[in-house]
């Protein structure tokens, strides 16, 4: 078994894929990012 059919053959353990909603996770990647600066803003720890 050479090592191409190694990798074709496993199975997916259900990480990222490539064709999924690319700017949906950056639109949500920023959100938490905007909620977590309010958070640190209102807590006085800046």
């Amino acid at each position: 078994m050479t090592a191409n059919t190694a990798t074709v053959t496993r199975a997916r353990t259900g990480g990222p894929r490539e064709d999924g909603p690319k700017i949906l996770e950056h639109v949500m990647g920023w959100t938490l990012v905007a909620v977590l600066a309010m958070f640190v803003t209102q807590l006085g720890l800046l």
